[in-house]
């Protein structure tokens, strides 16, 4: 079903993205961010489809239900809440010291910033109850936790690499070897979060919507290259990336320490 799932994900998403960029002309229109929209929640669409599929109305309320406010201490929200800011944060102390000047910074309200975390949250769940909620549970009890949520990390950077072309998009021609890197470092700290908070969705999809909401606090993105593969990078960008590998080693060192340690699905 593993199998299954993601090659389904990755032809549904990836249809809806290329669309979009064949339709776009140096500018997303309404159209066309609609259609990335559908793609980026397709996911949770398809994991409730092969639920749906293989074990009725019952499995997909289980899968539904790992969305929940009840049982999880206020610590793990606040986590997820200020991890990426944080990490920016730090970032810019450290480019600071480093280049004895302080980085650009963004000039998003705070308050913009929270109410897109409020709203975006929820649209979260396409993805996570995709990613986390189906495919994580099932690829732990295969490979381990650690390691499947760095085989995932990786699953998950390469399903975003159409949004790569999209010249409209602000991932256009940035540096994937980056973003692989950041996004695969994210998904070890999320699996470990999602094993801490006993297989809670709900501070998975505030995680998720924290570092889209919040992450250009201190911006990464670096003018555009000829090609996505690149590793030309913003300093922050980089500084960013060890900042939350510190971090994933630890998460995984301690879910290694637990090696029999899964997520119910």
């Amino acid at each position: 079903m593993l199998t299954r799932f993601f090659i389904i994900a990755f032809v549904v998403a990836w249809f809806f993205f290329i669309t979009a960029s064949l339709l776009s002309d140096g500018q997303l229109s309404t159209f066309s961010r609609l259609l990335i929209f559908i793609g980026a929640i397709s996911p949770g669409l398809v994991a409730i489809s092969l639920r749906a599929i293989t074990k009725g109305s019952a499995g997909v309320k289980l899968l539904i239900n790992k969305i929940s406010f009840k049982d999880t201490k206020i610590v793990w929200y606040l986590f997820a809440f200020t991890f990426i800011a944080f990490i920016k944060g730090l970032a810019a102390l450290i480019f600071f010291l480093l280049y004895d000047s302080w980085p650009q910074f963004g000039t998003t309200p705070w308050y913009v910033m929270l109410f897109g975390i409020a709203v975006s949250m929820w649209a979260q769940a396409g993805e996570e109850i995709g990613w986390r909620g189906y495919a994580l549970p099932l690829m732990s009890k295969k490979f381990g936790l650690a390691l499947a949520s760095i085989l995932l990390g990786i699953i998950w950077a390469i399903w975003h690499l159409p949004l790569f072309y999209i010249a409209a998009a602000d991932t256009f021609n940035q540096s994937f070897p980056l973003y692989l890197l950041q996004v695969t470092g994210l998904s070890v700290i999320m699996a470990w979060l999602f094993w801490k908070v006993n297989g809670n969705l709900l501070p998975l999809m505030i995680f998720h919507a924290a570092i889209n909401n919040t992450k250009d606090i201190v911006p990464s993105a670096w003018k555009a290259s000829a090609s996505p593969f690149t590793l030309n990078a913003s300093p922050i960008g980089w500084i960013s990336v060890v900042l939350i590998w510190v971090v994933a080693v630890y998460a995984i060192y301690a879910m290694i320490r637990k090696p029999t340690a899964t997520i119910s699905s």
